[in-house]
């Protein structure tokens, strides 16, 4: 593979072994990249570092250091900290499985593709990933990345598996403290039924490619402008109505019903065939009714 391997170690199962590498599944998008300049002279400002009362230091002169109290400090040297013992640095054990959906969305944070090292692993590795896709069962163990210790989770993707990054129970926030103000309350028969017939008018397959990043668009468009304009100021304002607060449900049905009828593909109905009838000419006199003309 032309990338580089973002780890490199073995899969532990039991006394089973399984050399593997770890790939980024991911990449970062475009993005427009900002530099901060002094506008005075058009110089872009640069960052030194610095003691105080020294001014600044050479980049080889710097350590990492622990405050263990108030401008007390332990230095730790980058070999200190790379000799610490830690098995999960080249060894991913799995120590528990647990079915496909018990894990919440909330914890999952990064995807990595996971190969085998070599053809002597493939086999083992199949063997895995197939008792992983029979069972339906996700497997848990703890990996070292980077300087830190990740609990990861390893599931079958195609041919290969994917290896995914989970956050500590500390990292999430609990969704009472948030949701504690929300009623508890039963919504509108009628108004569930037109939500629910917006949410399949507009259900269809997941396509991400269908998806851009339309504010990066515009700030390159902004910019395309800026350079025409030599340095005239372009401020773009759009009038947006303002959401309105505490709509009643008078509003809200209207709001789903004109959105379920915009733009709604009725479905073709079969026209019944045309009778066969006498054509009359013009000449022909049709009686008109008495009754018809009363009511006209």
């Amino acid at each position: 593979m032309a990338a580089r391997a973002y780890w490199q170690g073995q899969i532990r199962l039991a006394l089973v072994s399984i050399p593997v590498e770890i790939y980024a599944a991911t990449k970062s998008g475009a993005q427009i990249a900002f530099h901060q300049i002094h506008q005075p002279s058009g110089k872009r400002v640069r960052y030194e570092k610095t003691v105080p009362g020294l001014g600044p230091v050479r980049p080889e002169d710097i350590v990492k250091g622990f405050e263990v109290s108030k401008g007390d400090y332990v230095l730790l040297q980058p070999e200190e900290i790379e000799a610490v013992k830690l098995e999960s640095k080249k060894t991913l054990e799995l120590t528990q499985f647990v079915d496909a959906g018990e894990i919440d969305v909330l914890y999952y944070e990064r995807p990595y593709y996971v190969v085998p090292a070599d053809d002597l692993a493939e086999e083992a590795f199949i063997v895995l990933r197939d008792a992983l896709r029979r069972t339906k069962k996700v497997g848990l163990g703890q990996l070292a990345m980077r300087g830190r210790e990740y609990i990861v989770s390893l599931k079958p993707c195609g041919r290969g598996m994917v290896l995914e990054t989970l956050r500590y129970a500390d990292e999430v926030n609990r969704a009472q403290s948030y949701f504690r103000e929300i009623e508890d309350a039963k919504p509108d028969a009628e108004l569930l039924d037109l939500a629910e017939t917006l949410i399949e008018k507009k259900t269809a397959p997941f396509k991400p490619d269908s998806f851009h990043d339309r504010y990066v668009d515009a700030l390159q468009r902004l910019i395309e402008k800026k350079k025409k304009s030599k340095g005239r100021r372009i401020i773009e304002e759009e009038e947006e109505t303002p959401a309105r607060r505490g709509s009643n449900v008078i509003d809200l049905m209207a709001a789903l019903k004109k959105s379920v009828d915009s733009g709604a593909a009725r479905p073709a109905t079969k026209k019944a065939p045309a009778k066969t009838a006498t054509r009359k000419t013009p000449s022909s006199k049709t009686p008109a009714k008495s009754a018809t003309r009363k009511r006209a």
